[in-house]
Formats: structure tokens, C-alpha cells, sequence
């Protein structure tokens, strides 16, 4: 094995979820050097990739599909303060999401249905109407905490979405 090649495999096993922007600017190597070493890893079963909302997202074959959606999906900004709330808090209201987090209750909305898909959270209907939401496994998303750190540029990317949107949706338009 290269020594490029054992540096990608080594940044994915210590970053599980990284997604490929991430992992080409971590080790400053070229897109399609990244590329090459990423599909030989995977053809020999070394490296996992879960294509999750538009990213690609790297994990080493331990972790099985809910544990790769759920940390992916860590690594998002919103979606990290929405299942870090809902473990705070137990079962919330989209609209209590939307207000705590100082959301877009459309953002919110998106985001909930994204983590549901992946298993993460679960919807209802509570006794007024309202959309409740609550994690699907609490004890498990527990464990995969302290796992994923999500890096500088997962953060900028989320504040500066979260920013636009806070400035195409006024407080009277929800």
C-alpha cells in the first residue's frame, strides 16, 4: 500500500464520516489523487462510502448504515443541534425547535425529515396537531457523541446557510 493511500485510509478510520472535500483539503492531495485511493480503498472492502444529502461520506467498514447516517449527519451543524437538543429535552414540537434553535421552522422542517429518513429521530402527531419530534435510539445516538467532531468547514458552511436563510425568512412569514 502507498503511502498516500495508508494516510487516506488512516484519516478515515480517525474521522469516521468525513466527507471528500474534507479529507482531499485535510491531507492537501489532489481531487483525483484523492479519488483513485478512495475507490481502491473501497474495492477492497477497506473504506465505506454513504452518499447522504449531496455529500460523500467516508467510514471505515466497522460501522454499520445507521451508525454511518447518524454520524454524517452529526457532522451538519443544524442537524447536531437538533439531536443535541432533543437529548436534552426528550420529545419537542417542530415549532419548539424551530424556536429555541432560532430557526426557519422550513429549515427545521428539512432537517427533521432528513434525520428521520436516516432513523435518527421519529415524527408524530401530539394531542394538538403539532408535528412532535424525539430521537429514534437515544442510547445509542448517545454513544456517537463524543465520536465526530465536525470540522471548520462543515461549521462555516452551516452558519453561513443558516444566515442566509435567516435573512430570506422574516419571524411573520412562519
Amino acid at each position: 500500500m502507498s503511502d498516500v493511500r495508508r494516510q487516506v485510509r488512516e484519516h478515515v478510520r480517525t474521522n469516521p464520516g468525513v466527507h471528500f472535500n474534507e479529507l482531499a483539503r485535510n491531507l492537501d492531495i489532489a481531487t483525483g489523487q484523492a479519488q483513485y485511493h478512495l475507490r481502491r480503498l473501497g474495492r477492497s472492502d477497506e473504506v465505506v462510502a454513504e452518499h447522504i444529502r449531496g455529500r460523500t461520506h467516508y467510514f471505515d467498514p466497522e460501522y454499520d448504515a445507521w451508525e454511518r447516517r447518524t454520524l454524517a449527519l452529526y457532522r451538519r451543524e443544524t442537524a447536531r443541534d437538533i439531536i443535541t437538543l432533543l437529548l436534552e429535552a426528550g420529545t419537542l414540537s417542530a415549532a419548539a425547535i424551530a424556536e429555541r434553535l432560532e430557526l426557519a421552522r422550513s429549515t427545521v422542517s428539512w432537517h427533521v425529515d432528513t434525520l428521520a429518513d436516516a432513523d435518527i429521530v421519529d415524527q408524530s402527531y401530539g394531542a394538538r396537531g403539532q408535528v412532535e419530534v424525539t430521537l429514534a435510539h437515544p442510547e445509542e445516538t448517545i454513544q456517537f457523541l463524543e465520536t465526530v467532531t465536525p470540522s471548520l468547514a462543515d461549521t462555516l458552511v452551516d452558519r453561513f446557510v443558516r444566515l442566509v436563510d435567516g435573512g430570506l425568512h422574516s419571524p411573520a412569514d412562519d
